[in-house]
């Protein structure tokens, strides 16, 4: 699997108490990594770290991203093979009550992680993760390419145009010859464990364990959903392909890659909740649409993921019902009270792992090679 490229690699996450962190350190411990984590502090309670124990598991770091001299002691002292940088400001809404720390975090912290890399000789590949808002929206039908205006009119994705142009700046001006890196976007990642602010998953989640309705914003938005261990199998190949020193078919150091499912996949959030409360029994899908969002939002949003097929030949794996009841069987694990052991979630998420992993192989997706 990717080319046996993580096991016995020493491999750096920022943000590794996040949602899609977690799932991204949990895998490279199951692939045989030594992994080890930085990020400030758990962001949510629950949390999808904390109910894996993870930091029995991985080596638990915790410094701000902002903070240049802590990042790049943590970095040269572990002296990774590989970094993935997901460590962020993440939501939209925060990003209007508090820009100036999400653009601290996403651009100050880009360049934090950046200029350790260049003082640490071990490191060989770099994976910064922005996110698909680095894109100007211009609510087109058709999905953004990598080649499409940065930028957006609200601090959190301006924050991550600019964090897209500052890893860019790096790699043409110091990693010519040096590690090789690239950039990756997606977006609209859902799964178990996610107990985020205003996503709409969490949003169920938070709303039927507690017997009320969800209260949804946006209902007729749409989104390409997708279930985090598909980006993050797209994450893991990049990576992979860096290590190899860009093998065929094509070359990805300093590149940028979308990763998404197929063009069909386009939800509506109302349709979401629909989908998981006939996965959740004893829920209902019954939308308190009344709390409509005071904030601009885009309504379509999609990404164009041809040049990851193209160069990496990486593709989605699931369905729209798959990804939903991926999900919703996370969730009905954690709620239901059948964690009878303290690893009992962390044994949940990497089955659900090893499941993805297996319909991927029966999927011929090039990765599980």
């Amino acid at each position: 699997m990717f080319l046996n490229a993580y096991r016995g690699r020493r491999v750096f996450v920022t943000g590794h108490t996040g949602f899609k962190g977690s799932w991204l350190a949990a895998w490279l411990t199951q692939m045989g990594a030594k992994v080890a984590g930085f990020s400030d502090g758990v962001p949510t309670k629950p949390s999808h770290f904390e109910s894996m124990h993870l930091a029995n598991h991985i080596e638990d770091l915790r410094g701000d991203i902002r903070d240049r001299q802590t990042m790049s002691r943590a970095i040269q002292q572990f002296k990774p093979d590989v970094i993935f940088h997901l460590a962020a400001q993440a939501l939209v809404r925060k990003s209007y009550e508090d820009p100036v720390t999400t653009f601290e975090s996403n651009m100050l912290g880009t360049m934090n992680v950046l200029e350790a890399v260049r003082h640490t000789p071990s490191v060989e590949a770099v994976i910064m993760i922005t996110s698909d808002k680095c894109y100007r929206n211009n609510e087109q039908v058709w999905g953004y390419r990598e080649t499409d205006h940065l930028g957006g009119a609200d601090p959190y994705s301006a924050s991550k145009g600019c964090a897209e142009i500052i890893a860019q700046s790096y790699f043409k001006s110091f990693f010519k010859n040096g590690p090789a890196c690239a950039t990756v976007r997606a977006g609209n990642v859902i799964g178990g464990g996610d107990w985020a602010q205003d996503r709409i998953v969490p949003d169920c989640a938070r709303a039927w364990a507690a017997g009320k309705p969800v209260t949804v914003r946006s209902p007729w938005a749409t989104r390409p959903w997708q279930l985090v261990l598909e980006p993050l199998s797209g994450y893991l190949l990049l990576g992979a392909r860096l290590l190899d020193n860009g093998s065929a078919p094509f070359n990805p150091r300093g590149e940028a890659y979308n990763f998404g499912p197929a063009a069909t996949v386009n939800n509506t959030v109302a349709e979401v909740v629909q989908a998981l409360a006939m996965h959740w029994p004893g829920f209902s899908s019954k939308m308190d649409t009344s709390g409509q969002a005071g904030m601009k939002e885009c309504t379509l949003l999609k990404l164009c993921c041809d040049k990851a097929l193209a160069h990496l030949h990486w593709k989605a794996t699931l369905t729209f019902e798959e990804t939903i009841r991926f999900t919703a069987e996370w969730y009905h694990r954690f709620y239901k009270g059948l964690a009878g052991t303290p690893n009992d979630m962390l044994d949940f998420t990497l089955g659900q792992i090893a499941a993805y992993v297996n319909l991927a192989e029966q999927r011929a997706q090039i990765w599980t090679k």
